[in-house]
């Protein structure tokens, strides 16, 4: 079951509804390590000192901040701390504004709100109501160490908290060049935009999420597993050779389990008891084979015994 990022309270007006933060989202990357080509065994990362070339192990590692090129000034935890706003676990809601007013280049990334024991009746009491009036909430909210600006959304029986973009973090469409002005201006005729209009209608459709999926992940996998049944898996690489740094990324896979499938059902190196199984007969018999050499008949037995007695 997935955890919560943290417990605390949503906060509107005077009123408080507890609620956990949970993901709203799930990865479905695929994760590649990177291979030395000569061995096949991972290239790890290192934080080596820019001059020295030596590892600087993470207990010396300091955060600091480039003031001019080459110049720094070192920041401690308290001070990233103390510039956090006092409200770590609340989202507060500063104004409620028209759903439609906000343009989808400020949303970036969902959570969903789940109420805590006995606070159903806040939260449905703002669900309803952000329904009924077309608005959501404008929220500040400190997920980890950054605070966000977020926005506090009703989808069906649930509030979602979406974070928002701070308008300087946007590209000002200025920047570039736009064809602006009429499409007279662009000697676009009326029947091209009636046409237009008649392509647009036949392709019209209602919004069907579960109809889309990353198919280039899909034809991905597909070659993976390909090339799995083929000469291209590398041998897993010993413990030692196995470990990773800290902050590297794990080569979890999702859908491992579907692999390690179509692996089974491919010839393949027998499991580790099954081998020793059959290492221990061989060794038997080898061993039996040795022994018989060595036991004397029983006509040699007894020419010896009579080339002792004379």
């Amino acid at each position: 079951m997935a955890r919560p990022i943290w417990t605390g309270t949503l906060s509107f007006g005077l009123l408080n509804v507890p609620v956990s933060l949970m993901s709203g989202e799930r990865s479905v990357d695929l994760h590649f390590r990177m291979l030395d080509s000569r061995s096949n065994t991972p290239v790890r990362y290192e934080r080596v000192n820019a001059e020295t070339g030596e590892e600087v192990p993470w207990k010396e590692i300091v955060k600091a901040f480039e003031y001019a090129k080459g110049s720094y000034v070192v920041l401690e935890p308290a001070d990233i701390k103390s510039a956090s706003s006092e409200g770590r676990e609340v989202v507060e809601v500063k104004a409620f504004v028209d759903a439609d007013s906000i343009g989808p280049e400020y949303f970036e990334k969902p959570y969903i709100l789940v109420p805590g024991k006995k606070a159903e009746k806040g939260y449905v009491l703002l669900r309803e109501t952000l329904k009924r009036t077309g608005r959501i909430g404008i929220a500040r909210v400190v997920i980890r160490t950054r605070e966000y600006l977020s926005a506090v959304i009703p989808r069906d029986n649930a509030l979602m908290l979406v974070l928002l973009r701070y308008p300087q973090e946007l590209v000002d469409v200025e920047d570039y060049k736009i064809p602006q002005g009429a499409a007279s201006q662009y000697r676009i005729s009326a029947k091209e935009i009636q046409m237009a209009e008649q392509l647009i209608a036949s392709m019209s459709d209602e919004w069907a999420p579960n109809d889309y999926k990353d198919e280039f992940r899909d034809r991905l996998r597909k070659v993976i597993e390909k090339r799995m049944k083929s000469k291209g898996v590398v041998t897993a690489p010993s413990d030692e050779e196995a470990e990773i740094p800290e902050n590297a990324t794990t080569n979890v896979v999702d859908f491992m389990a579907l692999l390690q499938q179509s692996l089974a059902s491919k010839k393949r190196t027998p499991p580790k008891k099954a081998a020793a199984k059959t290492a221990r007969k061989a060794a038997v018999k080898k061993g039996a084979v040795a022994a018989k050499k060595k036991v004397p008949s029983k006509k040699a037995s007894k020419r010896a015994a009579i080339r002792k007695e004379g």
